[in-house]
C-alpha cells in the first residue's frame, strides 16, 4: 500500500525542559509496547525526523506514509489555543480525505468534551476513545493489558515475515 509507517503519533509538546509522563509514555513506553513486543512501525515527531528538515513538509509526506493516526488527548492538547500543524492536518486527512483512521488516547480523564475541536469531537462520537487507565496498574508496560489490546485492536494487521 506504498505505507512506511503503521502509525503517525500526535502528542502534545511540553514548551517546557521538564520532561513529563507523555513524553516518557511516547519515546519510551508506546515504542517498546508496540514495535518492541508487537512489531509496528511507529511515526513519532521529534525522533523520526530530521534536523533542519522542514517540518511542515515532513510531518504531511510521514503522515501519508501511515497507516493509522494516534492522537494523545491530554488537558495540554485540549486547552492549547492554537492546535499544532500536525494535529490540523491529521484531523483534515482523517474527516475530509478519509484514507485514514484515527486512534484517540484519553491519556488522562477529559470529562466533558466541550472544549475539544470539533472534529476530534466528531470522531469520539463515531468511535470513542481508549482511556489510559495503568498508572493504577502494577505493570504498565504489559502488552497484554486491556489499554494495548485495545490499541492493537485498532491498530493494521502486522505481516509476519517468514
Amino acid at each position: 500500500d506504498g505505507k512506511i509507517y503503521d502509525a503517525y503519533v500526535i502528542y502534545p509538546r511540553s514548551h517546557t525542559n521538564e520532561a513529563n509522563f507523555v513524553e516518557y509514555f511516547v519515546y519510551q513506553i508506546m515504542p517498546d509496547i508496540l514495535e518492541n513486543k508487537c512489531g509496528y512501525k511507529l511515526c513519532i515527531y521529534g525522533r523520526d525526523t530530521y534536523p533542519g528538515e522542514d517540518t511542515a513538509s515532513a510531518i504531511e509526506k510521514r503522515m501519508q506514509k501511515s497507516r493509522r493516526l494516534i492522537i494523545l488527548l491530554t488537558h495540554q492538547l485540549i486547552n492549547c489555543k492554537e492546535p499544532a500543524y500536525d494535529q490540523h492536518i491529521a484531523l483534515y486527512n482523517a474527516l475530509i480525505q478519509n484514507d485514514t483512521k484515527v486512534i484517540l488516547l484519553e491519556m488522562e480523564t477529559i470529562g466533558t468534551y466541550e472544549k475539544l475541536q470539533e472534529s476530534l469531537r466528531f470522531i469520539i462520537k463515531q468511535q470513542g476513545t481508549i482511556k489510559w487507565k495503568e498508572q493504577h496498574t502494577v505493570h504498565p508496560q504489559s502488552s497484554k493489558s486491556k489499554f494495548w489490546k485495545q490499541v492493537r485492536y485498532h491498530m493494521p494487521l502486522t505481516l509476519k515475515s517468514s
